[in-house]
């Protein structure tokens, strides 16, 4: 069965939270309800109900008689943010390589594929497909994790994804082939059964990127 098409709401808090994340929305700057408008192509309501719950989300802060302005960045944010993305990531990593069967393993492959095809096009010094190279780390880390057999789980770690890429996507954050090599480690460890090992690059892989980002900030 064919899925129902995203309703004006729903496609406009996606519009919204990408140029918020891919930064095309600056953080702090204020988010005027008739500038929205027309930028969106929607209802002042449908732009009220897509903020509040932007705000609920964290990438929006909404401030009494002053309306509605895109949440501000800080490092102290970041290291938080961080460290919550290996709270949750080490343990859905663990419940799924526990958990994942040979289809599981597949898609994992699958996704590094992708992944390594784009790192090996940015470190030839082409960088003109960063938002594909980052929805396909997005999926590889998601491939990891998928078979935890946890929706909460995998629903709390895409919130915190979502604003850990914001912040790499501020600053364009690419290690090469350090977070290549880390992303071939995670894989196969995930692929020899092996969650200690895969735990491990995983944190040394969120460690570098962090210090990483808070240098370029």
């Amino acid at each position: 069965m064919a899925k129902p098409p995203p309703t004006v709401g729903s496609s406009t808090f996606e519009r919204i939270k990408r140029d918020i994340i891919f930064g095309t929305l600056a953080p702090g700057s204020k988010l005027k309800l008739d500038d929205l408008k027309t930028r969106y192509s929607a209802s002042v309501s449908t732009l009220r109900e897509t903020l509040n719950r932007l705000a609920s989300d964290g990438f929006v802060t909404a401030e009494e008689q002053r309306g509605f302005f895109v949440t501000p960045v800080s490092k102290e944010d970041l290291r938080e943010i961080a460290s919550l993305r290996i709270l949750l990531e080490r343990h859905a990593i663990r419940l799924s390589i526990a958990n994942g069967d040979t289809d599981w393993e597949g898609d994992v492959v699958a996704a590094h594929h992708k992944l390594q095809r784009m790192e090996l096009q940015m470190q030839s010094g082409d960088e003109t497909e960063k938002e594909t190279w980052k929805r396909y780390d997005w999926e590889f880390h998601l491939s990891l994790i998928r078979a935890c057999n946890s929706q909460n789980l995998l629903s709390l770690h895409s919130k915190i994804y979502d604003k850990y890429l914001r912040y790499q996507m501020l600053v364009f954050t690419f290690r090469g082939e350090a977070a290549a090599a880390e992303h071939q480690g995670m894989l196969d460890a995930a692929l020899s059964r092996d969650p200690d090992t895969a735990i491990r690059f995983l944190e040394e892989h969120i460690d570098n990127g962090l210090v990483h980002t808070l240098e370029a900030m």
